[in-house]
């Protein structure tokens, strides 16, 4: 307990002092990176057209970013072989380091962001979306405060910095997590510290006006709530759905410390914790909920506003998602009416929409009742939470549990994976996405590893060994002519 209070004692000044630093001005510091540009092929790189496969070969790939380490692996989505591993996706770290240790406030952050959500490691990889065409792969890197676009065939084969073809910095000082468009086309990324999500180009392309835009342009964005966490695309991409967490890097989580009910303090403490409907086309914000304050109407009181992972029904009626501290989901209906049918809340100028709902709060086994909620993980029980492709069974990350659940969709029942029951250390699962063919792949950050399992038969069909604290997996595309050269 002394040392959760002195840490908790220890946030509070670290997070007050760097937030007023950048508050006063500090961060409109530019510092010159290079912007990245399209770069000449080094000599020693092989010429990825020797081969035999066209352009338009392009295997199915999972993409795991290896957080701690900053580097990618890389598993066929369908056979489940390991392809590649070891992809650094951090070639630029000395120059990166040098211009980060000669401002003071990119300095501070640096390490609030190792010491904070790092754990006491830099985050070097958080999300990764390849392009179309499978050449080039965007990586969002939280230490560096980044977006990068790498050239895949490029880096594979050695090619260090000169694999970088653009960087795109932050206006805040820290990248999260990302969404791609369902053509392709543009990418979100969260800005941690600017209470917004920007927009890039994945595309060389003619915009409406007639103008150039190329790959790694900054297009648009639309405002959040403290601390952006993550978005979603609906399928058809007319609709994102967004989530901001608060300051998880902060204490008033335990009870007996700072009790989660401290009304206007927790709230000045976390931020603002927001669950958002955009409109793709303009970026209106359709709708702002209070995800707290909707289970409070419930009958649930006393949760956590702040919306972790989500999953998004195939019909778009129902939202699954987790929030800070509980051992489970939540089931959001967005066609049904409001409780109580009164605006009792607004959120910066928008009032609680008149549709929308708590449908069902499903709480899965809570296997540390005895950890206190500092020591969870950025405040998250649970971090993960997909939908397989048939739409009927959730895959959930059981992170402080160190188990893997899923979910049948309708009636909630569910199978667990953990160490007894595959013989696989199933340590700090941290991410789940959707596969080919019903799987659900998760990484296991504390084990090193990612997991494939069968939604359909409830088995386990692989546990691939990847880097050091692996946290997203994305389903991606790379030429068959550029795994030919590996």
């Amino acid at each position: 307990m002394g040392r959760t209070v002195g840490r908790t004692l220890l946030w509070i000044l670290a997070a007050g002092l760097l937030l007023s630093a950048c508050n006063d001005g500090d961060s409109d510091v530019q510092l010159d990176r290079a912007a990245g540009s399209d770069s000449a092929q080094s000599p020693d790189v092989a010429d990825p057209g020797d081969g035999s496969a066209s352009d338009a070969d392009l295997r199915s790939v999972m993409w795991v970013g290896n957080n701690w380490d900053g580097t990618a692996t890389v598993v066929d989505a369908n056979t489940l072989d390991v392809l590649k591993t070891g992809i650094d996706l951090i070639p630029d770290k000395d120059q990166e380091l040098a211009d980060i240790f000669a401002n003071p406030v990119d300095l501070a952050f640096y390490y609030l962001i190792r010491f904070g959500p790092g754990e006491g490691h830099d985050q070097y990889v958080d999300d990764m979306f390849t392009t179309e065409d499978g050449r080039y792969l965007a990586v969002s890197r939280p230490s560096f405060a980044d977006v990068v676009w790498i050239d895949i065939a490029k880096v594979t084969q050695g090619a260090g910095v000169d694999a970088i073809v653009r960087e795109q910095d932050m206006d805040g000082q820290r990248t999260d997590h990302m969404a791609l468009s369902p053509d392709g086309r543009r990418l979100l990324v969260s800005d941690s510290t600017s209470r917004q999500v920007i927009e890039f180009s994945m595309v060389d392309e003619t915009g409406p006006d007639g103008s150039a835009i190329k790959m790694g342009d900054r297009l648009r964005s639309f405002v959040s709530g403290e601390t952006p966490h993550e978005s979603n695309f609906n399928r058809a991409g007319e609709t994102i759905y967004h989530a901001s967490i608060g300051r998880v890097y902060t204490p008033g989580d335990y009870p007996d410390v700072l009790p989660e009910l401290l009304g206007p303090s927790q709230e000045a403490i976390k931020g603002d914790r927001w669950f958002q409907i955009v409109r793709n086309e303009d970026f209106e914000i359709l709708a702002r909920w209070n995800m707290g304050l909707e289970l409070e109407e419930s009958g649930y009181a006393g949760m956590s506003p702040a919306v972790r992972p989500m999953a998004i029904s195939h019909d778009e009626r129902y939202i699954y998602y987790q929030v800070s501290y509980f051992h489970g989901l939540i089931e959001f209906d967005t066609q049904a009416p409001d409780v109580n049918g009164q605006q009792d809340y607004v959120n910066e100028g928008l009032a609680e929409p008149d549709f929308g709902a708590v449908s069902r709060v499903v709480p899965l086994p809570n296997l540390v009742p005895n950890v206190p909620r500092e020591e969870y993980v950025n405040d998250s029980a649970h971090h993960g939470l997909s939908l397989n492709e048939s739409g009927d069974t959730l895959c959930v990350a059981g992170t402080v549990d160190d188990y893997v659940a899923l979910v049948d969709r309708q009636t909630m029942a569910y199978s667990l994976f953990n160490t007894a029951s595959t013989g696989n250390d199933y340590l700090k699962p941290y991410w789940t996405t959707e596969g080919p063919n019903d799987t659900c792949w998760i990484s296991l950050s504390g084990a090193d590893a990612v997991a494939v399992l069968d939604t359909r038969r409830h088995e386990e069909l692989a546990f691939l060994p990847v880097g050091n604290h692996p946290q997203r997996v994305r389903l991606g595309q790379i030429p068959e002519r550029v795994i030919m050269n590996w």
